[in-house]
């Protein structure tokens, strides 16, 4: 802390400045730093430390003094202890104008040269910001004779057990909550995180909102899953969209749900999803945008930062099954991608296929490795875009895309510190042109933006 040593416990008035990265209000008290959760930008609280770090205090309302006219009552019954959303008491046009400042806050803190420089759009929202999700993740647990499917609160070991999410799509939980009872009713051995014994440790469930197919995956420990045959039996009658149920194995003792090994237990390896005009094969464990219909919003952005004229060549970097490649495919002469994991590299040549785009390519590998390769046999990339992991771009990549020199660096992120990290480095060659936040997961206090690199 900078000045005031402060105790846990002791309580003041506090006004909320900014959001935070996480959704939690920020305040200031003697120029401490003080996270306080639920509060919003522009509240007077009464805030009580609860915990103390050397550079910050998190805090709780004890009462709220002066209230945001933003403010509303969270309509999930279980907001407060699941952590899953952050956002759900700030009314939903606000959120958009919040998640704008949290990228701006981003480039305060990393790349404060752009800001000057540098247009931040307003963020572009939904609709219908609620039952957007297409896929779920649960943990399964059991209590007694009660079997439990859910996500742990928020910093603890409790799983809370979740009958309907306001953000998932109905069938999801629908179907969920029914395999768990199944689960509980054949008694079937449930994972223990603490002694590690049992077999089901997490339902996975994932729907083609536009064309109706769901695959179910059982994560366990091991292969054999005793009354096998009944457990598929009553589970298809769970809902008639089911196509595909498959089994992955995870032995591992880690927060990583899928292990390596994926079996298919009944119906087809894949579910077919589509986007826009494109359709995409899907198998358990590709990558694919969890919110279809804000996703098409987000590709049309990319494909308007790329300007393709129909002569670039275009590398799709942690290309997943091929999405955005195939998204831009029309209007370049030749599009290539690379991923690390050789489904969803498999599913992308798949696509390509079934689209007729003879002039995609794509392989399996890491890109700054398959990047470099290219360039030795004499292929420079007109236009990259890139949508990395939550940790950004890797520094041999940047180092990759700085000897490449492509026209157009279009960067896809869902991590405003990472993404501002990653164009301070890349502004010494790049002008950064405008970023344009996406509400990709309403509610939370995520937020998904598109930036524009324009080669100096």
């Amino acid at each position: 802390m900078t000045e005031t040593i402060m105790k846990v416990g002791q309580q003041f008035p506090l006004t909320i400045k900014r959001l935070g990265i996480n959704g939690e209000g920020v305040g200031f008290f003697k120029r401490n730093v003080v996270f306080v959760k639920g509060a919003i930008p522009g509240e007077v609280v009464t805030a009580q430390v609860t915990k103390l770090s050397r550079s910050f205090a998190e805090a709780k309302i004890v009462k709220i003094r002066e209230k945001s006219p933003h403010r509303q009552q969270a309509p999930c019954p279980v907001y407060e202890e699941c952590g899953g959303c952050q956002l759900q008491h700030i009314r939903y046009e606000h959120q958009l104008v919040e998640k704008r400042d949290i990228v701006i806050q981003a480039l305060e803190r990393y790349a404060p040269q752009l800001l000057e420089q540098t247009e931040i759009h307003a963020t572009l929202g939904m609709d219908e910001p609620w039952h957007y999700r297409n896929k779920s993740q649960f943990q399964v647990r059991k209590e007694g004779k009660r079997v439990y499917a859910g996500l742990f609160a928020a910093g603890t070991n409790q799983l809370l057990n979740i009958n309907d999410c306001l953000v998932q799509h109905p069938v999801t939980s629908k179907i969920t909550v029914a395999t768990r009872k199944i689960l509980q009713k054949l008694n079937i051995p449930i994972y223990d995180g603490k002694t590690l014994d049992g077999i089901i440790r997490t339902i996975v469930v994932r729907t083609g909102v536009k064309t109706g197919e769901t695959q179910v995956v059982l994560v366990t420990t091991r292969k054999d899953i005793p009354h096998l045959e009944e457990l598929m039996t009553r589970m298809l009658r769970i809902d008639p969209s089911i196509v595909s149920i498959t089994q992955n194995i995870n032995r591992e003792k880690t927060g990583i749900i899928f292990g390596e090994e994926t079996h298919l237990l009944h119906g087809k390896e894949t579910i077919h999803e589509t986007l826009g005009e494109f359709g995409f094969d899907l198998a358990s464990r590709a990558f694919f945008q969890l919110n279809p219909t804000q996703t098409v919003i987000l590709y049309n952005e990319i494909k308007k930062a790329a300007a393709l004229t129909g002569k670039e060549s275009v590398v799709d970097a942690y290309c997943g099954v091929g999405t955005i490649g195939l998204w831009l495919a029309n209007e370049a002469q030749e599009v290539r991608g690379m991923d690390i994991v050789p489904e969803s590299v498999q599913n992308a040549r798949e696509n390509a296929k079934k689209h007729g785009f003879t002039h995609a390519k794509y392989v399996t590998g890491k890109a700054e490795d398959v990047l470099a390769r290219w360039q030795k046999q004499d292929f420079t990339p007109d236009v990259i875009t890139v949508d990395p992991p939550r940790t950004g771009l890797t520094q041999s990549f940047i180092t990759t895309v700085k000897k490449l020199r492509p026209s157009r660096l279009i960067y896809t992120s869902c991590n405003p510190s990472t993404l501002a990290k990653d164009l301070q480095d890349l502004s010494t060659l790049y002008e950064v042109t405008y970023i344009q936040p996406v509400d990709m997961f309403p509610q939370t206090s995520q937020v998904e933006c598109v930036t524009l690199l324009t080669l100096k």
